[in-house]
């Protein structure tokens, strides 16, 4: 592993690299099959386009969102590419056993060879009763208290290097470094690298002690990010990953052929975000539905905070939006969630920014 394998190069006009997070959205009259079929086509996109890397994020119990399997979603989308980076954004490493972990994204990278990324979250990805369920005990609390020795267990698996009398050090992830090390064996000289998610500044502290790159989700929590990522600046440690820090955030972006569409498009998700911070999550619901609904005046409020930190509007409109961002924050990479009702909108929507920043295989293009 090494730093060629997480830093990327920027296309066309672009400041920095570009990527995808996929949320894997159902609209309301969609299927999940829908939305996985989705999924693949903004890959495959992607890729043609030059955006660097695409990454899944683990969700469960929300109707309209269907990641809660990032390993088998990226199997199912490794698949269907041949270049662009595929990873987690992230898995909630506290919901699963560390060597679970290491036996999926060691497959992975045995399908996708060099092109895995294994980001992290110490997040449940869900609501309390839902993490219970996934970890068998409402101890909640103590599996976010452990994130560093279960990531620190997760890096041994990975590696393979358990020191001696470790209780650990006779057990091996398949695939793994250890098939190197059998006769006749031989090994990938890849291993996914692992990158730190977080909203908060405990994982941006941890990532830049432990010298790792970082992932913000300035989506969702914007007000952090700049704290975020300067903590995580002023604690980077050279490690044998990055001599330097780096750091992606995540962005919800739409851009739309007219602006009236893409504020039609962004008032529906955030009518969906409406309904899940009130406990009622559901499929994203269509922009008719979302400009007939009565928004209440604490709702209406919300909405208008959550879309201020939505860059949306035509694809010139949605460049300089992303631009600003960028010289703000001092990202190294720009990673975009494009969340609307219709799998089409989507679609479009990354190809949009895409010719809006003259990427590889736009109109023109050789």
């Amino acid at each position: 592993m090494s730093a060629d394998e997480i830093r990327g190069e920027a296309h066309g006009t672009a400041p920095v690299p570009l990527s995808v997070l996929d949320l894997v959205t159902v609209g309301a009259g969609r299927t999940a099959s829908d939305a996985l079929r989705t999924s693949v086509a903004i890959s495959r996109l992607a890729e043609s386009r030059g955006y660097h890397r695409y990454w899944v994020a683990e969700h469960h119990s929300m109707p309209g969102v269907a990641s809660s399997s990032p390993a088998v979603i990226l199997a199912h989308l490794a698949a269907h590419t041949e270049r662009i980076r595929l990873g987690s954004g992230g898995v909630m490493l506290p919901n699963h056993a560390p060597l679970v972990i290491a036996e999926q994204f060691g497959t992975l990278e045995a399908m996708a060879p060099g092109r895995v990324d294994l980001g992290l979250g110490r997040a449940p990805g869900t609501d309390g009763a839902t993490a219970a369920a996934l970890r068998r005990t409402e101890r909640l609390n103590e599996g976010a208290d452990d994130f560093p020795q279960q990531l620190a267990e997760l890096t041994r698996f990975l590696d393979d290097d358990f020191p001696d009398g470790h209780p650990y050090g006779r057990i091996h992830a398949v695939p793994g470094p250890v098939q190197a090390t059998s006769p006749g064996g031989v090994q990938s000289p890849h291993r996914p690298p692992i990158w730190l998610l977080g909203s908060s500044g405990f994982s941006a502290r941890l990532a830049g002690v432990l010298g790792l790159p970082f992932a913000f989700a300035h989506h969702f929590s914007a007000q952090n990010t700049v704290p975020a990522l300067d903590l995580y600046r002023e604690s980077f440690r050279p490690s044998e990953v990055l001599d330097a820090p780096y750091a992606l955030i995540g962005v919800a972006a739409l851009a739309a052929d007219e602006e009236r569409e893409a504020r039609r498009q962004v008032l529906a998700a955030a009518l969906n975000m409406v309904r899940l911070r009130s406990g009622r999550p559901g499929l994203v619901p269509t922009p008719e539905e979302a400009e007939a609904y009565d928004f209440s005046p604490m709702e209406r409020e919300f909405v208008t905070s959550w879309n201020a930190d939505v860059v949306h509007g035509t694809p010139d409109e949605v460049r300089a939006g992303l631009d600003d961002l960028q010289k703000r924050t001092g990202a190294d990479e720009l990673m975009i969630t494009s969340n609307a009702h219709s799998g089409d909108i989507r679609l479009r929507s990354y190809e949009l920014i895409a010719d809006a920043y003259g990427l590889p295989g736009g109109p023109g293009s050789a």
